[in-house]
């Protein structure tokens, strides 16, 4: 009877005696049925060809914009011991107010008064210095007074020398003389005798002449003598001003090497100064890190490290820290696939976790309760997740995002492209095609 059985009723029932099977013959039924399917056409046919916004859909979380003004932790530099704690969890801190206290575990820093015996022994060796110092510029001065005598002594061997060379030169020409003389005196005695010979000369005048010619020879023989000893005074003056040369020399070259001792040492003890210095600053450095403080204003969250007396090392995590002041944003994670449909300034529309919202795909501008936000960066390498992170920003030409937004909150996204009818984009997703790639016009232009 209704046409959904391969039994049929027909022969068994009479129509013409049943008034319901006359008047179900009677009913029309084409009619009713192209008018109920024309009445459904006509506004799939208008839905189809309403305009759809092109989306790529990606999933995050509430981040803040900069590096430093994301959640961190606090940890410490130095190994100690924790023994005193200024905040709890929750407690707003300002920057530079101290958070935990800690006392020292190596045995050398455990003398109390180590940064003043530190001190102490710096200035011992930087008086150590000075007296180096000191000791130089007095070779310097000795040098400088052996180096004038020296000047001094040379001068007089060289006057000496002058001297003993013109009484040489003196006693050479007297020699001449005397040997003139001799040769006269010679002569006069020839003569005398050949007069005292023929009686012209007496005796005595031939023995006076014979005395005069040995006074003579007599002072040829004197002259001799000087002018050797005027020799060997020369030799000596010469002699003598080598000496003082090398006497002097000796006398400087000693002095000069104490001099470049001194200096050896003095550089030596520099450089413990300089080390000790920088350790003597390493010391009042380190006495300050013993307080651990806030880097900047912010809440303490959560205490990582907790108890008095535990010993902890350097680096150890003790404290998280989110910032006061921060500048909102979001994190999103896209397919690869998607990457290249993105660019930065792309509108994105953000759905928050809290906050209430109608999303119509494909149309931004009646959905309700997302707001506007645009693409600040997308990273160049893959994340561990096997996705790309984008980082979105307020909108600045839309609603303002909300200001009970917390960090780590999360996000839906939808990342606006292309318009097109609905028709193609139910196509585009029958046949698994990409969404339709375009650059921002207004983004263009500005570049133009």
């Amino acid at each position: 009877m209704l046409g959904i059985s391969e039994n049929s009723v027909r022969g068994f029932v009479e129509k013409d005696t049943s008034k319901s099977f006359s008047e179900l013959d009677k009913r029309p039924r084409m009619k009713m049925t192209s008018r109920m399917l024309l009445i459904m056409t006509i506004p799939v046919i208008i839905i189809l060809m309403l305009p759809w916004t092109q989306n790529v859909r990606a999933y995050g979380q509430v981040t803040a914009l900069k590096p430093g003004q994301r959640p961190q932790t606090i940890q410490s530099i130095l190994p100690g011991r924790i023994e005193r704690w200024y905040v709890q969890e929750g407690q707003f801190v300002k920057k530079g107010d101290t958070i935990i206290f800690l006392t020292e575990v190596k045995d050398e820093y455990f003398d109390p008064k180590l940064i003043e015996r530190t001190n102490e022994q710096l200035l011992a060796k930087e008086q150590s210095v000075n007296s180096y110092v000191d000791k130089i510029k007095a070779n310097e001065r000795q040098i400088q007074a052996m180096e004038s005598t020296l000047k001094l002594k040379k001068e007089q061997a060289v006057n000496k020398l002058k001297q003993a060379r013109l009484m040489y030169t003196s006693d050479s020409m007297d020699l001449v003389a005397s040997k003139m003389n001799l040769s006269v005196a010679e002569n006069q005695m020839i003569r005398m005798q050949e007069m005292y010979s023929k009686g012209l000369k007496s005796l005595t005048d031939l023995e006076s002449r014979k005395l005069k010619l040995q006074e003579t020879q007599a002072k040829l023989i004197s002259q001799e003598n000087k002018l050797l000893s005027s020799r060997n005074q020369v030799l000596n003056s010469q002699i003598e001003l080598s000496s003082i040369e090398a006497e002097y020399s000796d006398k400087i070259s000693k002095t000069e090497s104490d001099k470049f001792a001194a200096m050896s040492e003095m550089y030596d003890a520099e450089a413990i100064v300089t080390k000790m210095r920088n350790q003597y600053a390493n010391y009042i450095i380190r006495s300050g890190l013993y307080y651990v403080t806030a880097p900047q204003d912010g809440y303490i969250t959560k205490a990582i490290t907790a108890g008095i007396g535990e010993t902890i090392k350097e680096g150890t995590e003790i404290v998280s820290i989110m910032p006061f002041k921060y500048d909102l944003a979001v994190e999103v994670f896209v397919r690869p696939i998607d990457v290249p449909l993105l660019d930065k300034g792309s509108l994105v529309r953000v759905q928050f976790d809290g906050w209430p919202a109608i999303v119509f795909s494909g149309w931004p501008n009646v959905s309700y309760g997302t707001y506007g936000g645009r693409v600040i960066a997308i990273d160049r390498f893959i994340s561990e997740n096997g996705k790309y992170r984008v980082l979105v920003g307020p909108d600045p030409n839309d609603h303002q995002w909300p200001n009970e937004l917390r960090v780590g909150g999360g996000v839906n996204t939808m990342m606006l492209l292309k318009e097109v009818p609905v028709w193609y984009e139910l196509w585009r997703q029958i046949n698994a095609f990409p969404p339709e790639y375009y650059k921002n016009t207004s983004e263009k232009t500005k570049k133009k």
